[in-house]
């Protein structure tokens, strides 16, 4: 099943773009609730090229990487990626509102369709929070 999650982003488009391919950028937008944090990111940002960030609880009990292998980049436009078995999209569209951001998943079978759409809007929304304040 593919999960679509959007945000409106008022900021210029290749800032939009740059905060959200920017390691240190990631860092500081890429979490679901105030008790995690992204301690770590990389970004290879080209067709095979690899990505990551970690993802932890700020108690430290938890954490993970969000890993994965860009398939396509578009420069401004769309990011494709696998991230294990499972396939994203990002698509960027600019429009007289701002830049809209379409994150575009598959799926995975351990949480609930409605957990994964709040978490991964939450992450989005955090996103556009970030980015507007830096522009």
């Amino acid at each position: 099943m593919k999960i679509v999650v959007s945000t409106v982003v008022n900021a210029p488009l290749d800032e939009v773009w740059r905060a959200y391919t920017t390691p240190d950028d990631i860092k500081a937008w890429n979490t679901a609730s105030p008790d995690w944090h992204t301690t770590a990111s990389s970004v290879d940002l080209r067709a095979g090229g690899k990505f990551s960030s970690r993802m932890e609880a700020k108690d430290g009990s938890f954490g993970f990487d969000f890993a994965g292998e860009y398939t396509q980049v578009v420069p401004l436009r769309r990011i494709e990626y696998t991230f294990g078995d499972r396939i994203g999209l990002v698509e960027f569209n600019s429009g007289a509102s701002g830049v809209a951001v379409t994150v575009t998943f598959d799926s995975e079978p351990t949480h609930s369709e409605e957990q994964q759409r709040a978490g991964w809007q939450a992450i989005l929304d955090n996103f556009a929070r970030h980015t507007e304040a830096k522009a």
